[in-house]
């Protein structure tokens, strides 16, 4: 496994909407393996591939719950219901956090490291940090959302970085 080195912004692979995953390979298993390591190593809850420079559909989630590792890959939003708004960081944005909206329940269908498609359903912050990659593989930024930004006082003891 490798640790990658995060894309901070300004880079325009950030707001670079990315291309399908189409080969499912040892490449990208071992692309998944090291991006959750990334992700661990910078204590993320998430990772999508644009933030390590590669303009590809894919993102790792892990909020530590039952849940466990969650590889998405082509992610596709086929449900959203009601409405939540909490805080949200980024790993390409060191230090910055804001309030966001977003729906508080989704329904996503993503393929995993082996091609096969399934459908994940997810709710409050889980929702919220699978929605965060989501709109990384889009090309949307947190920023472009955020109601408000937070001072890091008022983040004890919450988590909110991708």
């Amino acid at each position: 496994m490798a640790i990658k080195q995060i894309v901070m912004f300004p880079d325009p692979v950030l707001e670079t909407p990315c291309e399908e995953v189409t080969v499912f390979d040892k490449k990208l298993a071992k692309l998944l393996n090291d991006m959750y390591d990334t992700m661990i190593e910078f204590d993320g809850v998430g990772l999508a591939a644009p933030q390590i420079g590669i303009p590809k559909r894919i993102a790792v989630v892990d909020i530590d719950d039952e849940m466990g590792t969650l590889e998405l890959i082509n992610p596709k939003l086929l449900e959203v219901n009601g409405s939540q708004v909490g805080p949200e960081g980024c790993l390409s944005f060191p230090g910055l956090f804001g309030d966001v909206e977003r729906p508080y329940s989704i329904k996503v269908e993503a393929q995993n490291r082996k091609g096969k498609k399934y459908i994940i359903e997810a709710e409050e912050y889980l929702a919220r940090a699978i929605l965060h990659e989501m709109d990384h593989l889009d090309g949307v930024l947190f920023t472009s959302k955020v109601i408000r930004y937070l001072e890091e006082e008022e983040l004890e003891g919450v988590e909110a970085n991708d």
